[in-house]
């Protein structure tokens, strides 16, 4: 996933990386909300998830100690970064300071 998650991350779109692992009961809380984002602004971010236990070196690459995480990336950088459970409300907020 390495190779292909820079390559993702690079996108001149926005990219938001979830952060997450299959036993987290909050990861599992905040999936349904993230659909929702990548339907509600599908031409405008592209969202991704990324299991921290079968993908050990980007989770300590990007020093993500908590689950869920979510980082923001657009061309490579990153944007904005919050460990813990978003509602859709205050995840659009923060989002929209960068679309």
């Amino acid at each position: 996933m390495k190779g292909n998650f820079d390559t993702i991350i690079n996108s001149d779109k926005p990219v938001l990386v979830d952060f997450f692992a299959e036993w987290c009961g909050p990861c599992k809380m905040q999936s349904p909300v993230l659909l929702d984002i990548a339907r509600d602004l599908n031409d405008r971010i592209k969202v991704i998830k990324i299991d921290v236990d079968k993908n050990p070196e980007i989770a300590a690459r990007f020093q993500i100690r908590s689950v869920p995480t979510l980082a923001l990336f657009k061309n490579g950088k990153n944007l904005w970064r919050q460990s813990g459970l978003l509602d859709k409300t205050n995840l659009l907020s923060v989002l929209g300071n960068y679309l």
